[in-house]
């Protein structure tokens, strides 16, 4: 379900918006818009949808605009045109005080710099969001004592920020804005500031909590490999402008023009392709129907020497080897079932080729990929090598 829309969206800054306005409208770049009318064009005509329940990731460098896209989905600036939906709500039309509750009650940010009041406890902190909106004390330190709990922070609720690490510190901050109970979180380069181990630790940790309380949450980073982590999509900005927008293997697989292809170069594929995105056709072989005679029939058919074995509802039962089923064949065994090995390691589809890799290494077989049960493909060695290597030759990219 759609849960915040971007339609034609632009951020002009500077005098002449107007006349930088109808240059956006004719596509002109953002260099020659500030040529002509010495106007910066901070966002030019964005146009997205982020769904509920999703980590959407907007990235890119220092001045692509992330940051004041951001600022326009609360209006903390206002868009020279375009408009922005909440739940279907036109909040660019909002006056200011409609605009102070939607803020309250359905959006809440996380910055980069903690924003932690000094002269708070973490509990009195956590609570901020709640008293500004008028909520009793009593309710207020329930919900902020049920957020820190969350964020495992709960037993350092009467210390003060300054007592705490930077990554606790920024967990605050998470904990914070969660207490409210938003729609949608935002959250500004929340990690940049953490060191590389603490940064990773709450991505993880992000991960965890949007697993128990399905938040909407567009993420801004400068990071590529953050916005591959942590990311269900991402939109990629360059001077103002969205110039892709995909999943991590969209992205990565169908780069949209060569500045996209930049980014790309130096990802590790093998910890963003899964399972399900390198497995295989596999050729299989039914226990309860088929017999060693069909099984060697089929193996040289398609000239291989193991079958992955299943039953009728394609539960997997393991594999059969050639010579197995040339000695089955040998002793007239009717079905194949005797002659099934079960010590072909197995994972699931969403697992990390990262996390397939010692794995695969170490196996004398294929690796079956099964969900809930039920086989799904093989990961084979080669292929997997060669999906890993392909991010390396390049390929041709449409401009």
């Amino acid at each position: 379900m759609e849960k915040l829309r971007v339609e034609h969206v632009t951020k002009i800054f500077g005098k002449q918006t107007a006349n930088a306005l109808k240059l956006v409208e004719q596509q002109k770049s953002k260099t020659e818009i500030l040529e002509k009318t010495g106007a910066t064009v901070g966002v030019y005509d964005a146009n997205f949808t982020v769904n509920e329940g999703e980590i959407f990731v907007i990235m890119g460098l220092s001045g692509s605009g992330k940051s004041t896209l951001i600022r326009l989905l609360n209006r903390l600036i206002d868009p020279t045109s375009g408009k922005i939906y909440i739940a279907g709500q036109n909040i660019t039309s909002l006056s200011k005080g409609e605009l102070q509750t939607i803020r309250r009650e359905k959006m809440s940010m996380v910055f980069q710099n903690f924003g932690l009041f000094p002269h708070r406890t973490i509990l009195e902190n956590t609570e901020y969001g709640l008293e500004v909106r008028g909520i009793t004390k009593e309710e207020r330190r329930l919900k902020a004592e049920k957020a820190l709990q969350n964020a495992g922070l709960l037993a350092y609720k009467d210390q003060y920020p300054s007592q705490l690490s930077g990554g606790m510190q920024q967990r605050v901050g998470l904990a914070r804005a969660l207490a409210n109970d938003p729609e949608i979180l935002l959250m500004d380069e929340a990690f940049s500031a953490l060191d590389p181990l603490i940064r990773k630790d709450m991505q993880d940790e992000l991960l965890e909590l949007q697993a128990n309380v399905q938040k909407t949450i567009i993420f801004i980073t400068h990071d590529l490999n953050e916005a591959l982590r942590i990311g269900d999509r991402i939109a990629i900005m360059k001077d103002g402008k969205i110039m892709q927008i995909g999943t991590g293997e969209e992205i990565l697989t169908n780069p949209a023009n060569n500045y996209i292809r930049t980014f790309l170069e130096d990802v590790d594929r093998s910890k963003v392709l899964t399972a399900e995105n390198v497995m295989v056709r596999p050729m299989t072989v039914n226990i309860e129907v088929d017999g060693p005679n069909v099984a060697l029939k089929r193996m040289r058919e398609e000239e291989i020497s193991v079958l992955i074995a299943v039953d009728k509802l394609r539960n997997f039962k393991g594999y059969i080897t050639a010579n197995d089923a040339l000695e089955g064949a040998k002793n007239g065994l009717k079905t194949v079932q005797s002659l099934v090995k079960t010590d072909m390691p197995t994972v699931d589809s969403t697992t990390l080729i990262q996390d397939v890799l010692p794995i695969i290494s170490d196996s004398p077989t294929p690796v079956a990929v099964v969900d809930e049960g039920k086989l799904r493909g093989i990961l084979i060695r080669g292929v997997i090598i060669e999906s890993l290597a392909s991010s390396s030759q390049g390929g041709e990219l449409n401009e």
